[in-house]
């Protein structure tokens, strides 16, 4: 094999550009400027004087938070990725003689939106950019929470027992190095006769497009159906909601009713009241819509570098799904956009 030249090198970016990888349709189609004041808002602080280091422009960092979500990744990884790839470069808007921000200026960037609230700012943001183009939440909507695993604590079980009173363990507030290591808000639940550990990443899709309209990020312990009033989304153009059966139950389909909702939520039988033939016959049916939340949930698990993260602690953890459901309609709205349904 012989040995790439000059001219190779020239004509190598043109015929990467004829693939139109996925980074450089997010660059020219999601509208990144238009979030500039919401960043600048979260990123703002006072400088004592003119000195030193120029200000890292937030949208840079911002478009390195879309990709270390896009492949889930951590900040140290963020940072080598960036510094390694060329695509990755491009997309932030940095050249080969440009410094790349570290993991720690990620980081803190990350952390000073999530103390002023931006995420979930930005979140509306791109929804109303959505209606904007004619994809506002239609067909009704569906409603599903997804697991969220996080590495196990080694905690003894007199320390779990306190953890789970919602008290911290005595002597843990004498070591701070420890203590900010150790996460307060995680909970054990079984599933299926399996025991998880982690949180939960409760959303809500519209039926027609399929974007994540609402979220809510909880400890694994809470039940599905306790988030239901606050995901429900009562902008969707249709009334009918779908969930499994973990939402069945009186109250909530007398929520729906207050709400004017039509339930399509998934019958459940029990013990000595199994389904009859015609409940299982309604339930196949409203699963061929329902199923449609699973592949929001593929999509992260199969294409988006999985669903395992290693942040510490609730508010933490909503500030990292709250970037990952934003990412992930970034994604959704590259594809509708191919087949020409949004207006841009």
């Amino acid at each position: 094999m012989g040995q790439r030249g000059f001219w190779d090198e020239q004509h190598r970016v043109p015929k990467l550009k004829t693939k139109k990888p996925v980074l450089e349709r997010l660059s020219e189609s999601i509208p990144w400027e238009s979030f500039r004041p919401l960043l600048e808002k979260g990123y703002a602080q006072e400088r004592k004087s003119n000195a030193g280091r120029r200000r890292i422009d937030p949208l840079i960092l911002f478009k390195m938070l879309v990709l270390q979500q896009l492949f889930n990744l951590s900040d140290d990884e963020t940072e080598f990725q960036v510094n390694d790839r060329r695509s990755f470069e491009e997309f932030v808007g940095l050249g080969v003689m440009n410094d790349i921000p570290d993991a720690t200026t990620l980081a803190f960037f990350r952390e000073r939106l999530r103390k002023a609230g931006v995420i979930e700012e930005l979140f509306e943001k791109f929804e109303s950019y959505l209606r904007s183009q004619g994809l506002e939440a239609r067909g009704g909507q569906i409603i599903d929470a997804t697991l969220v695993p996080v590495p196990r604590q080694r905690n003894s079980r007199e320390d779990n027992k306190e953890i789970k009173e919602n008290r911290m363990p005595e002597g843990w507030d004498e070591n701070p190095d420890r203590l900010q290591q150790k996460d307060l808000d995680v909970r054990w639940v079984k599933k299926n006769g399996i025991n998880h550990y982690g949180y939960k990443n409760n959303i809500c899709i519209d039926v027609e497009h399929g974007f994540i309209r609402r979220y809510a990020v909880t400890p694994a312990n809470i039940h599905d159906s306790q988030m239901l009033p606050m995901l429900l989304d009562p902008e969707n153009t249709d009334d009918y909601v779908w969930a499994d059966s973990a939402y069945a139950g009186e109250c909530f389909e007398n929520l729906l009713n207050l709400g004017g909702f039509e339930s399509c939520i998934h019958e459940k039988g029990s013990r000595n009241h199994p389904l009859s033939d015609a409940a299982k016959e309604r339930n196949r049916i409203k699963s061929a819509i329902r199923a449609c939340v699973e592949h929001v949930f593929g999509c992260m698990t199969m294409s988006m570098g999985g669903k395992m993260t290693k942040k510490i602690g609730l508010e933490r953890n909503k500030a990292w799904w709250g970037l990952k459901n934003l990412t992930f309609n970034f994604l959704r709205y590259l594809l509708r956009k191919d087949r020409g349904l949004a207006l841009a």
